[in-house]
């Protein structure tokens, strides 16, 4: 910074005493000089392995100083999440992932977001997905699923985009479902993103996992709930999106989690329907890992 002499600078601090004393107060606008922002700021980050093929650290560029909030993203559909300048990131499936950082200072200033990839090339042997097709973007992944028919008409499932969204009403319902091998004693939890524009009216969105085959025009409970967006239990009348395990609710018939009796095959089944679904529901990034 240049330096100010003695003299000139008595001059200028009379100056600022007496407009503080005329205005009383100062403007909270950023980027006009009062401390709301926060030169220097960079997002960039390296990433390392981490202590086997799918675990990953994320670093946030230590010439970056002063930072607010760090917030990151990985491109799950979930969205971006708080965060801290070290992350450690664990990606149990293969792929290639899209990693987002944005950095904020005082006032919310920060610079461009920084993006790098990652892929991954070998499973976690535990908490794999075994969910196949589970993100519904191509032709092979919708072809992993049936649509199982429960009501006669009024409510349909239409997978297209990069995921499927249920729609109509009328108290009617449909599904649709996938057949998956487990191994007996083993807990496994269920997760996907769930999403709606619009909210519905009067709706049940709900989740099975069971060995009880689902059978063409008839409702499916087996083994009960673990994933609900109920209106009447209080969510989904408005608008949504994230993962299940947040934007859903229900207590008990939201827990996500199923404990295999036996090693063989089971089926999971996901099922809408009610009175108006308005703009409908979408789901995407479906999972079933071991825990």
């Amino acid at each position: 910074m240049k330096k100010i002499n003695r003299g000139f600078l008595d001059k200028i601090a009379i100056i600022v005493i007496s407009l503080i004393l005329f205005s009383g107060c100062q403007t909270e606008d950023i980027g006009d000089g009062n401390g709301l922002s926060t030169d220097g700021l960079n997002s960039e980050f390296t990433i390392t392995q981490g202590s086997n093929a799918n675990t990953f650290n994320l670093t946030s560029n230590p010439n970056s100083t002063n930072f607010v909030f760090h917030y990151w993203n990985v491109d799950d559909g979930a969205g971006s999440a708080a965060g801290t300048a070290n992350e450690s990131l664990f990606l149990p499936d293969v792929g290639t992932y899209t990693i987002t950082h944005n950095v904020f200072g005082k006032g919310g200033s920060g610079p461009a977001p920084a993006v790098k990839t990652i892929t991954v090339t070998t499973p976690d042997p535990i908490s794999g997905n075994l969910v196949q097709g589970g993100k519904l973007d191509t032709a092979s992944d919708i072809s992993k699923w049936t649509v199982l028919n429960i009501s006669a008409s009024g409510t349909s499932w239409a997978f297209a985009n990069g995921k499927t969204t249920v729609t109509g009403g009328g108290w009617n319902q449909q599904g649709f479902y996938q057949a998956i091998s487990v191994v007996s004693g083993r807990t496994y939890k269920v997760d996907m993103v769930a999403s709606s524009t619009s909210g519905v009216s009067n709706t049940w969105f709900e989740v099975f996992v069971s060995p009880t085959i689902p059978t063409q025009n008839n409702d499916y409970s087996a083994g009960g709930k673990i994933r609900s967006i109920n209106t009447w239990a209080g969510c989904g009348a408005s608008a949504f999106s994230g993962k299940i395990s947040s934007v859903g609710c229900g207590g008990a018939d939201n827990v996500g989690t199923y404990t295999a009796t036996a090693t063989g095959t089971v089926y999971l089944v996901i099922k809408c329907g009610g009175e108006n679904l308005k703009d409908g529901i979408s789901v995407d990034n479906i999972e079933l890992r071991g825990i």
